[in-house]
């Protein structure tokens, strides 16, 4: 079965979800492409859109019409010469109408798991938890005739583990979108040792037609991007627990937050990037990598003690992020939960008193500023060769804590999670939007 056969019946399980809905979009563009082409004219291809609820489904493909007009829009040109044989179609605007019908037109939705049960490959992004999917996995690969390949969007168990419980026979794969995955450019792949070289092949073949940035991960708990990440968390809220005994609480929240965004330069500080991914999720994969690696403690109490008090962030379903860590008003951050109180505190009342016991800083640009810049590099070296000199107590907090990343950045290659210290760097410069990658000579 080559490419093209295998793209002919697709399912997406988890399809009206955050990761699910942007998959179904990119996977549904790739396949109307292909429909379009004049090899792909009188083939039938379907993409089955697989969710728990009617009502999410609905939304689903409210969201799909939207996406796809946009897509359409921005590639007018080439859709011209795709219908240029169709003497109806005259008007930009008719030749729009029909992609965004051609394309809608592939889109199954159901609720029934027995829909994925003719698919040739099946994409999987739903809940991460691995009894739930190799229960799925093994519904699916018993009842379904064309032993069909998985693709999982997991981002922290091992696709060995999938691959035995479900018996798959290596007809699997670990393809990590990051969120969202119609505007993210990075995929990690984690093939298990046993998946199949044509499963991998194609995956490369995949991400290449959908433009992304692949990078390899070796099959380890929490791979790249999850296996810095979750680090990063548990040394920033070590930070906090030491600081809070002459701070406060929220003002060593408010502190970390702050350095790991305003001083390293980072689009999000690490509290609110756990706000984004959602702090019960942040908890979970924790656990999930715990359980492979006794050797390591990877267990953070402030978020046991957050949820247990109700406090979980996420995201609503339009994208708006919902109050966690940190209390969000129009997107801008403006207060910050104490758990003593459980309240959330105004960061106007303390912010300039830890500001003041930070300590003066060198000049630092904002991330916007300098992620696009041509001339970044010697922007940043003279920028950490201050920050290496300056004795302020923000300084030294800074300079650790950029050496910590750099620990852990080297730790993922040395201890056979990562390939090479590039494709850290590329994961952090290109899944997380860093200025720089975490691997760097800037305090050296």
């Amino acid at each position: 079965m080559n490419y093209e056969e295998r793209m002919q019946n697709v399912a997406v399980l988890g399809a009206a979800g955050k990761m699910g809905s942007g998959i179904l979009l990119l996977t549904a563009l790739e396949m109307a492409d292909l429909s379009l082409k004049p090899e792909g004219k009188g083939k039938k291809y379907v993409i089955n859109a697989i969710d728990v609820s009617d009502e999410a489904l609905q939304g689903l493909m409210k969201y799909l019409r939207a996406q796809v007009l946009k897509a359409a829009e921005k590639k007018i040109v080439a859709l011209r010469s795709v219908y240029k044989d169709h003497p109806a179609l005259i008007e930009n605007a008719d030749i729009i109408d029909q992609y965004v019908h051609d394309v809608i037109g592939l889109v199954m939705p159901s609720t029934h798991l027995a829909s994925a049960l003719g698919s040739n490959l099946v994409f999987e992004a739903i809940k991460e938890d691995p009894e739930l999917k190799v229960k799925i996995f093994s519904y699916i690969n018993e009842n379904n005739k064309n032993q069909p390949w998985f693709f999982t969007n997991t981002s922290s168990i091992p696709i060995g583990e999938l691959d035995e419980k479900a018996k798959l026979g290596g007809r699997i794969i670990g393809f990590h979108f990051y969120n969202p995955p119609a505007v993210q450019k990075l995929v990690e792949l984690i093939p298990s040792k046993n998946t199949l070289k044509e499963v991998s092949e194609f995956a490369q073949a995949y991400a290449k037609n959908l433009r992304k940035v692949l990078v390899p991960s070796n099959d380890v708990a929490g791979f790249i991007g999850n296996g810095h990440f979750m680090r990063d968390i548990l040394y920033a809220t070590g930070e906090v627990e030491k600081l809070q005994k002459e701070f406060g609480f929220v003002e060593s929240v408010y502190a970390m937050n702050r350095i790991s965004q305003d001083y390293l330069i980072r689009p999000m500080g690490i509290f609110q990037l756990i706000d984004y991914v959602g702090i019960d999720v942040c908890s979970y994969i924790l656990s999930v990598m715990q359980s492979y690696m006794k050797q390591e403690p990877l267990h953070c109490p402030l978020l046991d003690q957050l949820l247990a008090l109700g406090v979980k962030g996420g995201q609503f379903s339009d994208g708006s992020q919902k109050d966690g860590i940190l209390k969000y008003e129009k997107g801008k951050v403006v207060g910050i939960y104490d758990p003593g109180k459980k309240a959330y505190r105004v960061i106007e009342e303390f912010k300039a008193k830890v500001d003041e016991k930070l300590g003066a800083m060198p000049a630092v640009q904002p991330w916007k500023s300098i992620v696009g810049n041509p001339g970044k590099e010697d922007i940043l070296k003279a920028y950490f060769k201050e920050i290496g000199d300056a004795k302020s107590p923000g300084a030294v907090m800074t300079k650790a804590y950029a050496l910590k990343s750099r620990e852990i950045g080297v730790g993922l290659v040395s201890s056979g999670v990562a390939f090479s210290e590039k494709d850290v760097n590329t994961v952090l410069l290109t899944g997380f939007f860093h200025a720089y990658g975490p691997v760097n000579d800037y305090l050296n």
